[in-house]
């Protein structure tokens, strides 16, 4: 997509103006959405590599998405590390210190992969979300800030479009390298030391891809370096690490956080059961690579609907497109859940595109009049992130009971409802004289 013809690539300090106004630099724009696409990838490659190592170590749906909850347990536990680490260095800083993490992480699949042990695949993805999560600390109230407050909505919208961009491009390609590669013999027919050589040369196919990951996230962290200075005068307030959660007092701003809790938990869910509901013999009956493949389609129909929400939230009230979008995912859910073969698997795909607009009109619908406490409120929004850990355990957990993946699929239905709720308690602007 092209970018706005005023965009250069100077790296001259801008100022950051006062609250209610915004900063104008554009030649930062690039690198913000740079980043909104690399996390929002390497996220949604959980997806790719739990039917992997679902098999691998022979899990059950509740063993296997522990991935999600290594991943997404390090934003309850580096949200707000993060955030006192970016208002100490800076956005710019904050930046890179993240993407070096994430490196690190990538690296860690390699010793995972040697010694085959289950525990050090979720350690590196622990550490690989610590990095994560400090780049999405900044990256959220940064493209907030540049631009005009009263299109931060759109603006945001606009940019977690990249964010799909990455989560529909990276398991596409990620299910040919990773779930292309498996054997014709499975993990649970082995024992000894073949299972012990199995695992290692099975999972070398997800070290491969994550030392290609490692790569490119070294020039991406010296290109940002490089614009470490591109912003001068940033504004934080100070306060303790924990002080952020004195922001859940303020009603719109606390529910907007159990609204984030609950939509990337129900997002991620579904996300990481698609591969093994469209396996099934009564909705798709596909492969695991193919089934793979069309996770796709779940994230690209994000990446359609923010950019057309970036053009309907111009217009239409956030709160009010936010619960249309909650009620369309409940529907799809029960559409799919009630029916077989290429309707079931292609509602539930299409849940994807009503997931579109919810994080950024959600976070930016609980972020107004935050201010100078716009780190602190990032922390806070990215520690309830941590849903992605704990609902989708709880998910599988249900589907285990149950023997039944479409039975699960009625929690992120409950999810959906609370988050419709929250876009009809948020419908109209806060208006000036309620900030605090």
């Amino acid at each position: 997509m092209a970018l706005a013809p005023d965009v250069s690539l100077s790296t001259d300090p801008v100022p950051l103006e006062d609250e209610g106004t915004h900063v104008n630099a554009p030649g930062l724009q690039p690198f913000v959405f740079a980043l909104f696409f690399i996390f929002g990838g390497i996220t949604s490659l959980n997806d790719v590599i739990i039917p992997k190592l679902k098999e691998l170590f022979t899990l059950s749906y509740f063993q296997a998405m522990l991935v999600q909850s290594a991943f997404f347990g390090a934003y309850l536990l580096m949200s707000l590390p993060g955030a006192a680490l970016v208002k100490r260095i800076g956005y710019m800083r904050g930046a890179v210190a993240g993407l070096l993490t994430m490196m690190a992480g990538c690296l860690l699949f390699i010793p995972a992969s040697q010694t085959a042990m289950y525990g050090l695949f979720l350690f590196a993805l622990f550490v690989l979300a610590s990095g994560v999560t400090i780049v999405q600390v900044v990256a959220n109230p940064l493209i907030s800030l540049l631009g005009p407050a009263p299109t931060a909505h759109s603006r945001l919208t606009f940019a977690q479009a990249f964010n799909s961009l990455g989560t529909t491009v990276f398991p596409y390609f990620g299910s040919i390298l990773i779930l292309g590669s498996l054997a014709t013999v499975t993990a649970a027919e082995l024992s000894g030391p073949a299972l012990d050589a199995y695992r290692t040369a099975e999972s070398q196919a997800i070290v491969n891809g994550y030392l290609g990951l490692a790569v490119a996230l070294a020039v991406v962290a010296g290109a940002v370096w490089l614009f470490r200075d591109r912003l001068r005068g940033e504004q934080h307030e100070a306060g303790a690490m924990l002080g952020g959660f004195g922001l859940l007092k303020r009603p719109r701003f606390g529910y907007g956080a159990a609204s984030i809790f609950l939509y990337v938990g129900a997002e991620v869910a579904i996300g990481s059961l698609i591969v093994n509901y469209l396996m099934q013999e009564d909705v798709l009956a596909l492969g695991e690579e193919a089934a793979g493949k069309l996770i796709a389609l779940y994230w690209g129909g994000a990446l359609v609907g923010r950019f057309i929400g970036s053009a309907v939230l111009r217009v239409v009230s956030p709160g009010k497109v936010l619960a249309f979008n909650a009620l369309g995912a409940i529907v799809l859910i029960a559409i799919s859940t009630n029916t077989t073969g290429i309707v079931s698997g292609y509602s539930l795909l299409a849940i994807g595109l009503m997931n579109s607009i919810m994080f950024p009109t959600i976070f930016t619908l609980a972020s107004e009049g935050l201010g100078p406490r716009a780190a602190d409120g990032s922390g806070v929004i990215c520690v309830a992130i941590v849903g992605g850990a704990i609902i989708p355990p709880l998910t599988g957990g249900l589907a285990d009971l149950s023997g039944s993946l479409a039975i699960a699929l009625v929690l992120p239905a409950l999810c959906y409802a609370i988050i419709g709720g929250f876009g009809l308690f948020a419908r109209r602007p806060l208006a000036r004289s309620a900030v605090p």
